[in-house]
């Protein structure tokens, strides 16, 4: 009897211990980390470790290298807001229908923000107003975003509803944006852009530890472009060539470009239309 006594004891305590250890296990908080889904070309889908949809130049029903399955702007699900770079066709693509369908705010340069007021595209009410230098907090907690150069044009081509004849209108100047996540991950995409030498004062001041970066060549950097300023001027963490291959004129690929970069710290992270990663 004292014998198995023992043995109930001893058990007891052994399940108790377990007990205890699984409750702690359960009470650890899961760190949430920062998800980026490159839809193609420069299309991009932010999701923020508080849950917060951030899409960037939702070039989507029209762009061919976005898979069929994310063609249609339903597939997206929700989103909490949209960056737009630039007002030429392959940035600004869908953004204002999509911000009008979902009733979510849109952000473009001033000059491009102007235009879509002026030309009947988009509400006042859904176009807050920044400027490069600028920075917002779309959902008064920790994320920020900041507007800056970019070496590039913003002409937006506008078929006139009651002539049917295409119209080019100014709108203003090319931007890169930095976002900043709710953890304090910085994200530069840089949108559409040459070479300048004050990328390196953007990255020695923000910091960015992912940078997705255009290689494609003709309209932007090409990869001996891109891997110079990711070298000797960036620096980040790790890097996500983007806007390349859409078109035949894009001709610039990730092979060259990790090939220029050469050995380095930078994690060169090479993604396919419609995949996602996580930091």
């Amino acid at each position: 009897m004292a014998k198995s006594g023992c043995s109930k004891f001893w058990g007891l305590v052994i399940l108790l211990f377990w007990s205890v250890l699984v409750q702690a296990t359960d009470s650890v908080p899961v760190v949430a980390k920062t998800q980026v889904q490159w839809l193609g070309h420069a299309a991009t889908l932010i999701t923020t470790p508080g849950g917060k949809k951030i899409l960037i130049d939702p070039f989507i029903t029209n762009n061919p290298a976005v898979p069929a399955k994310y063609r249609q702007l339903d597939a997206l699900g929700h989103v909490d807001l949209i960056l737009v770079t630039h007002a030429h066709f392959d940035h600004l693509g869908d953004a204002p229908e999509l911000a009008k369908r979902l009733k979510i705010p849109l952000i473009a340069p001033p000059g491009l923000s102007q235009t879509l007021i002026d030309l009947g595209i988009m509400p006042v009410d859904l176009l807050p107003m920044m400027n490069v230098s600028g920075t917002l907090t779309p959902f008064h907690d920790g994320v920020h975003i900041t507007m800056v150069h970019a070496e590039h044009s913003s002409e937006l081509e506008w078929e006139n509803p009651v002539s049917h004849h295409k119209e080019l209108h100014p709108a203003g100047t090319a931007v890169g944006y930095i976002i900043e996540m709710e953890n304090g991950f910085k994200i530069y995409h840089m949108g559409d852009t040459g070479l300048f030498g004050d990328m390196k004062s953007i990255a020695d001041y923000y910091r960015p530890d992912l940078m997705m970066i255009p290689i494609g060549g003709r309209f932007t950097m090409d990869p001996l472009d891109a891997a110079f300023a990711v070298r000797y001027w960036l620096h980040p963490r790790f890097v996500i060539p983007i806007h390349y291959g859409t078109f035949p004129s894009l001709t610039g690929t990730p092979e060259e470009f990790t090939h220029a970069i050469g050995p380095n710290r930078v994690k060169v992270m090479v993604l396919k239309p419609g995949e996602s990663a996580s930091f």
